[in-house]
Order: structure tokens, then C-alpha cells, then sequence
């Protein structure tokens, strides 16, 4: 079995909207501070947010900065506002990146979101707009026999931010998760992969302040506002997921 400490590169594929930024800094912050979260519920031995993890931010986007695998043993791709099927430079390098990961056998890959997305597209997964538009707040998933084993319970909720979906789960992925909206919620594939569309990292404060820029941009209508901030607050089941990214980089 793998041993803390575990060094994961998170590559940022988006800078924070500014509030969030002012108060909590980059994605690679914000993805910390839910690996620790996680290792501190998991109680594995030597892993704690005080020690077992070595965690390192590469800007993938205005940078274009990429870890050495040699130097790692997994990375997280982070959500994004850019779209997962565009073809900027930026975008083209990321998912070259990723095929490279998937080509070797040490290296393991965590995606949410966007990094969910490019991980399809990797694969060769039609990524796009879903024709069943936004998801968004706190939403409720449904959990696969697999899915439940994963993350060791019936049910799952996480918050979202997406209109753009993998359109199905490439061959060899076990489906994890999915509901009416969104089919492939999650991916996983043992000792290689695992991804989620939803955003473990978000708490209220994050989510709040997304929807507010996005309302006040005209993205979201009224009612989308309404809904979204209604939501909220529910419980979610962020610290669960990093719980389930953390036994997929220890399991052998």
C-alpha cells in the first residue's frame, strides 16, 4: 500500500472570483484546505493536515506550469469557468498532460469538475453544453452499488457549478454517481483514477459569492438566484469525497 507522504500537484485551471480570492487565495489553497479536511476525518496513520501530505499549485492556464511525475504521485485538476471542449492552447496542453498521465501506471489523476471533464475528454468522451442546462447549489446524487463502496454511503449531495457535461463514461470507468440532470457524476477507475462533477472544495461563503458575480453578470436569472441561494446552506458531503480521494491514492 502507498505511504504518506503522498505528493499531489494541483493544477489550477482557474483563478478564484475576487472575494473569494481576497479571503481564501488561489485554488491550490482552497484544495488544501480540503485534503487536510479529509485527512484529518480519515484517521489513517501518519496522515493528518499536519503531515502525509506534500502538496504543490501549478498554474496551468497563464503559466502553463506542470509537475515533473517523477516528482509526484498523483494530480488534482481543479473546476474551471472556462469550457472543458474549447480548443485554447491553454486547454490542448492540459488534456495532452492528462493523456500522458493515463499512459503510465504510477502517477494517479483526481479531477472535479472541469478537471472531471478534461479527464473525459481525455479518454476520448464527448464533452459539451448539456441540452439540461445549469446545475447548481447543493444537489443530491445518486450513488451506484460502486459508488456507495467508494464513498461509504447510500447517498451522496454535493454542491455544483456546471452547464457542460461528459456525455458518457468511457470504456473501463466504473460509474460512480449520477442523477437526472447529470449522468456521469463520477468516475473511477482503481489505482488509475478518480473524478467528480460536483465541488467537495466549495463551502457557503464560496458558493455565495460565485452566485452573486454570476447573477449580477446575467448568467443566472432571478430564479436561478433564488433557487441556488435557497440551497445553500444544506449539508454536503465535501469532506466525504476527500475522504474517498485520499483511500484511492492509499489503495494498492
Amino acid at each position: 500500500m502507498p505511504q504518506p507522504p503522498l505528493r499531489v500537484a494541483i493544477l489550477e485551471c482557474d483563478t478564484p472570483v475576487d472575494n473569494v480570492k481576497a479571503k481564501y487565495g488561489g485554488y491550490g489553497n482552497i484544495f488544501t484546505a480540503l485534503l487536510h479536511a479529509g485527512a484529518d476525518a480519515l484517521k489513517y496513520p501518519g496522515l493528518s493536515s499536519s503531515s502525509g501530505l506534500e502538496l504543490s499549485a501549478f498554474d496551468v492556464v497563464t503559466k502553463q506550469e506542470y509537475p515533473e511525475l517523477d516528482n509526484i504521485d498523483a494530480i488534482l485538476m481543479t473546476g474551471s469557468k472556462h469550457n472543458s471542449f474549447e480548443d485554447d492552447l491553454w486547454i490542448l496542453k492540459l488534456v495532452e498532460f492528462t493523456k500522458s498521465v493515463l499512459a503510465q501506471k504510477r502517477v494517479r489523476i483526481i479531477g472535479v469538475c472541469f478537471g472531471h471533464q478534461i479527464v473525459g475528454r481525455a479518454m476520448g468522451m464527448k464533452v459539451g453544453r448539456s441540452d439540461k442546462g445549469w446545475e447548481i447549489s447543493v444537489t443530491a446524487l445518486d450513488l451506484t452499488k460502486k459508488g456507495q463502496e467508494i464513498f461509504g454511503k447510500t447517498a451522496l449531495s454535493l454542491p455544483q457549478m456546471h452547464r457542460d457535461i461528459v456525455y458518457e463514461y468511457p470504456e473501463g470507468v466504473e460509474n460512480l454517481a449520477g442523477n437526472e440532470k447529470c449522468a456521469v457524476q463520477a468516475m473511477y477507475i482503481p489505482k488509475r483514477l478518480i473524478t467528480v462533477q460536483g465541488h467537495p472544495e466549495f463551502n457557503i461563503e464560496i458558493q455565495k459569492e460565485i452566485f452573486k458575480v454570476r447573477h449580477g453578470l446575467g448568467i443566472f436569472d432571478d430564479a436561478m438566484y433564488k433557487d441556488a441561494m435557497d440551497r445553500v446552506d444544506k449539508y454536503h458531503d465535501g469532506v466525504v469525497v476527500s475522504q474517498a480521494f485520499l483511500r484511492f491514492l492509499l489503495d494498492d
